[in-house]
């Protein structure tokens, strides 16, 4: 998959303050006014509320938003829900029953708040393939099919920042599967930045470029997915599904042995064949238990991804595991191994180490 370049365009600053029963949310934002932003955690930890204030659509009398180089909010003013140019996608997809879906799109269209900026009508439908459903009413579309229209809906509006709340939540995994990829076009394509409400780490881990963790109403880590991903002190490593991300460019493709080979910062990693055009940058995923390390370069094995690496730290896992944390050459990655084998090979942080990675996953 490509990624959409980065600019220097000013973040998107938020603080908030908001009591609700026994709930409350105490958060402070700031992330990259670009690209795709994961708000990530469990339920009820405060997503979808820090989601709600910046529509505006929770009390301002006690929060501060900056979008770009715009205040829409601070202790002196407060810009109406109405007048906040931002697309809003919901877990459900909320569209008018008695319109076709192209009635749906015209009207968001025509109601876009900002009539200088303009996203042709046939470009959303193209980007979201939602062509030959225009003259369907929504009863007629499947789950998946609903909430395209949804992002269309929301896309032409010319919103200055789109947001997502947990979108896939209410679909199953075939129709999760199937839009998965238009969401991704979505952040390849266009350059509206998105906070993405998420509490599953696969759409986390193949959306967001910058990731932020919420507990109890609190923000309790905010960087770079790849970055926070391979955090020891944060919970997303420690699970038995602890990875890391790689950016790559597909480099080779080898059609006698079906394999296509990436390269990084760290070396290079083969994956199963693929059609992506050589030069194009790709997302891999590395599980930390398909990753071992050894003190020096393996022959005669059945693996083909092994580089050298440096182990920048360990952490204890459970009374008979650690996890490393490693350097690629800038390119962090994880490892589970024995407090057994750390003892006999003698490994610490500092340790020049070679990595064997069984598998890769390619995220496109």
């Amino acid at each position: 998959m490509k990624r959409a370049p980065q600019s220097d365009q000013p973040g998107i600053r938020a603080r908030y303050r908001i009591g609700r029963g026994d709930f409350a949310l105490d958060a402070d934002l700031d992330v990259p006014g670009q690209g795709v932003t994961a708000i990530f955690g469990p339920s009820g930890c405060g997503k979808t509320t820090l989601l709600r204030a910046i529509a505006g659509l929770e009390n301002c009398r006690d929060g501060e938003l900056r979008v770009g180089a715009d205040t829409w909010q601070d202790q002196k003013y407060c810009l109406a829900p109405h007048r906040r140019p931002i697309g809003y996608v919901f877990q459900e997809a909320s569209l008018f029953p008695h319109l076709t879906v192209r009635g749906n799109l015209d009207y968001a269209s025509k109601r876009r708040r900002d009539k200088a900026r303009r996203i042709a009508f046939d470009d959303v439908v193209d980007l979201l393939g939602i062509g030959d459903l225009l003259t369907r009413r929504p009863a007629n579309l499947s789950g998946g099919e609903r909430q395209r229209v949804a992002i269309a809906r929301a896309l032409l509006s010319a919103p200055h920042l789109l947001l997502m709340d947990e979108p896939l939540a209410a679909l199953d995994r075939d129709a999760k599967a199937a839009i998965l990829p238009f969401l991704e076009r979505l952040h390849d394509e266009l350059a509206i930045p998105m906070l993405y409400v998420s509490h599953d780490a696969d759409e986390v881990a193949r959306l967001a470029d910058h990731l932020v963790l919420m507990a109890g109403g609190r923000i309790t880590a905010s960087g770079p997915t790849a970055e926070l991903l391979t955090r020891l002190d944060l919970p997303l490593a420690r699970g038995d599904h602890a990875e890391a991300l790689v950016n790559a460019t597909i480099a080779v493709h080898d059609a006698d042995d079906q394999l296509t080979e990436a390269r990084f910062s760290g070396g290079s990693l083969w994956v199963p064949l693929n059609a992506l055009p050589v030069g194009q940058p790709v997302r891999l995923r590395i599980l930390a238990r398909d990753v071992s390390l050894t003190l020096t370069p393996q022959t005669g094995t059945s693996i083909l991804n092994h580089f050298p690496v440096t182990i920048t730290e360990l952490a204890k896992q459970s009374p008979s595991q650690l996890l490393a944390r490693l350097d690629a050459d800038g390119t962090p990655l994880l490892a589970r191994l024995t407090r057994r084998s750390a003892r006999l090979l003698a490994l610490a942080p500092g340790s020049r180490v070679h990595a064997q990675v069984k598998s890769v996953a390619l995220l496109a």
